[in-house]
């Protein structure tokens, strides 16, 4: 048993590093597709991986030495179907009619690591029938193509990093792996039943999707701010090295110009499924994005900059320094406040516009 829990432990390690990979494409894809991130979604999505992630270190682990690798004498394969079945009758303690023994069989490997390979790949056939909605057949070949998967991790030496396989490659445990993911597949109605189901998790996501949040914005907002950086390196290579004609240049095209092109839409909004519209839900005039945008990207946020430019100064410049430096307080106590409670920000008010979410639901398109 403690074979199988070292390799679960090693999982639960690396999981914050593999989680955390996943997690940016992750949330552009929910909030491209659905216009929100659903707690529930979220949870069986992660959990999901980790259980992947379980699975794998399970076959590759534990790691032998190299040398002692090299030293092995065993066979590669075992390419006899059934031998398990063989074996169990030939060397396990189980008499069929002698009940005492049914108990004592349990403890054997003879047993446990066929019904353990089962085990295995049980979940799988559960989440591909129950989350991702695939039939019998995709769910199949899929637990066929992942249980191919690790017998080929294992053969391969574990990608070539062993001279030679450590662990046999067999054919049952392949056939024992596809049986798990086709019973996980027929129980799946006993655990959906405590669950919604996926088209109730789409419906829910849909209309939470009609709100515009804040992580919505702000992951658009650095879409926008990875273009910006990509402008400013373009211009630098055509030898325009003045950074603020860079960044005025950048702001032009991403927040001015190419929003009036598309009626209402940056970039990174139109990956994250937003535009901007007026308060009567029209597409703005383009004097609008000047003060929305302009006000914000232009005065705001370079705002200490021109601080710190004025404090250097000196003289009579100390008192605009302080004047500004009070505006600036309380704009930024304004969208602190606004974050929290939810309501427009100022340069929204100025501008007259909002935010507002495209997503249509599927069954609507």
């Amino acid at each position: 048993m403690a074979g199988y829990i070292e390799p679960i432990r090693f999982a639960l390690l690396f999981f914050p590093i593999i989680a955390l990979i996943f997690t940016l494409p992750y949330i552009f894809h929910q909030y491209h597709k659905y216009g929100s991130i659903l707690l529930l979604r979220v949870s069986i999505v992660y959990s999901f991986i980790l259980y992947l992630t379980c699975i794998y270190f399970l076959v590759i682990l534990p790691l032998p030495s190299i040398e002692s690798v090299k030293n092995m004498t065993t066979d590669w394969v075992q390419l006899t179907p059934f031998l398990f079945i063989k074996e169990f009758f030939l060397y396990s303690s189980f008499i069929w009619n002698d009940p005492s023994t049914y108990l004592e069989v349990l403890k054997e490997p003879y047993f446990y690591q066929a019904f353990y390979n089962i085990l295995l790949t049980i979940p799988f056939g559960i989440y591909l029938r129950y989350y991702f909605q695939l039939n019998f057949k995709k769910t199949f070949i899929l637990t066929l193509l992942l249980t191919l998967f690790f017998e080929g991790t294992q053969l391969s030496g574990l990608y070539g990093i062993y001279p030679r396989p450590y662990r046999l490659f067999d054919i049952d445990d392949i056939f024992l792996n596809t049986l798990g993911g086709i019973i996980g597949y027929g129980i799946t109605p006993l655990f959906s039943h405590f669950l919604p189901d996926r088209k109730t998790l789409d419906q829910k996501s849909y209309q939470k999707g009609k709100r515009v949040s804040i992580l919505r914005r702000t992951v658009a907002a650095w879409i926008d701010f990875v273009l910006i950086l990509i402008i400013t390196i373009i211009l630098n290579m055509v030898k325009l090295h003045d950074p603020f004609l860079q960044y005025l240049i950048s702001i032009l095209i991403i927040f001015m110009i190419i929003p009036m092109i598309t009626k209402g839409a940056t970039p990174g909004k139109k990956c994250m499924n937003i535009k901007i519209v007026t308060e009567q839900e029209e597409a703005p005039k383009w004097y609008q994005y000047w003060i929305r945008y302009g006000i914000l990207y232009l005065f705001f946020l370079p705002a200490p900059f021109y601080l710190l430019l004025l404090l250097s100064l000196g003289g009579y410049f100390i008192m605009t320094f302080i004047g500004l430096s009070l505006v600036f307080l309380i704009c930024f106590t304004h969208g602190f406040i606004s974050t929290i409670s939810r309501k427009p920000f100022w340069y929204e008010k100025l501008s007259q516009t909002k935010n507002k979410s495209t997503i249509i639901m599927e069954e609507e398109t």
